[in-house]
């Protein structure tokens, strides 16, 4: 999908007022209900959508693995999204999205693609809201009304945990046995306050933690990152303390419902009870442009998911920097 500049500086400066653009595409019916269902995957996420082109199958694959595709001289993994996520294409698998995932490019095959809807985070409602805890699904998106009477929703695919399926269980992520190097040393009872959105995010970022011996705390996005901190600061102002001495290190993710990570981050930055607080971002949103943005909100350091060791480096690295805590 090509872009031109100013497409790529429109949804830079979408990202920076809690606005996004979500490709919508369909997968045919689920096996449930046998209905057709929208999805929907962040367009920041999308390098390229094209016609199905013909692909190498690999013997001894994966059954959610077609094979491998030569796009411009890079060989690229291929992988039947419907059928990862238990539905059946109506019309055959149709349309390749070519999808970027931190450092690594991953195609997937699906049935259509619908649409491209501009929506503000606020119109995404966390997955756990309908019980669903550990689904494929992170979130759902409230879509404007299409002449029905009634508003639609489109599931938003928690990519990180479907190419962690996908991935070789030799070279998926993980945290054990990396060198982590030195455990962290906070002030007080200060934590690390994390937000991610992605089940498999939190799983390995939990792993990280307990690793390097520190307090920390989880939650599911920037919302309730944000309105943590602030119970914490209440806390911290009714104690006569800092709010240094409750939160070492905030660490958030970009792509979460209700409030993004650059939204998070702003206001952290721009509130002065939180003045010297580090903040990390940590997503599997890659690329000079992101990271341009997460400068330009003020963040103390930029880490592609998920390697542990340069993010156990990235947080003792802001840490050593916050007036409150410090990295042994």
């Amino acid at each position: 999908m090509a872009k031109s500049q100013s497409e790529v500086d429109e949804r830079t400066n979408l990202a920076g007022s809690n606005k996004f653009e979500m490709l919508m595409f369909r997968l045919g019916k689920d096996k449930a209900l046998g209905q057709s269902e929208l999805f929907g995957i962040n367009v920041f996420k999308i390098r390229e959508i094209m016609a199905m082109p013909a692909i190498t199958p690999v013997v001894g694959a994966d059954k959610c693995s077609l094979g491998v595709v030569n796009l411009r001289g890079q060989v690229i993994p291929v992988f039947d999204l419907p059928h990862i996520v238990g539905c059946t294409p109506e019309t055959g698998l149709n349309i390749l999205l070519v999808t970027e995932y931190g450092r690594t490019t991953q195609a997937f095959a699906v049935e259509s693609v619908e649409d491209i809807a501009r929506l503000d985070w606020k119109q995404v409602i966390p997955a756990e809201a309908s019980g669903n805890v550990k689904s494929l699904v992170t979130s759902f998106a409230r879509l404007d009304d299409d002449g029905s009477g009634q508003q639609r929703l489109a599931q938003v695919l928690d990519v990180e945990a479907i190419v962690q399926m996908v991935t070789p269980e030799a070279e998926r992520h993980t945290v054990e046995g990396k060198q982590l190097g030195a455990k962290l040393r906070m002030q007080g009872e200060a934590i690390v306050l994390a937000a991610d959105d992605s089940f498999v995010a939190r799983a390995l970022l939990e792993q990280e933690l307990k690793a390097l011996g520190a307090t920390y705390e989880l939650v599911k996005s920037g919302r309730e990152a944000w309105e943590r901190l602030n119970a914490l600061a209440e806390v911290a102002e009714a104690e006569n303390k800092s709010i240094h001495d409750k939160v070492g290190l905030v660490l958030t993710d970009l792509e979460m419902p209700e409030m993004d990570g650059f939204t998070l981050t702003r206001n952290i930055k721009l509130d002065a009870r939180f003045a010297g607080l580090p903040v990390l971002i940590h997503s599997s949103l890659s690329g000079t442009t992101n990271e341009e943005l997460v400068r330009k909100v003020g963040a103390n350091g930029y880490v592609a998911k998920f390697e542990a060791t340069e993010l156990a480096n990235a947080i003792r690295s802001a840490l050593g920097s916050s007036p409150g805590a410090a990295g042994a």
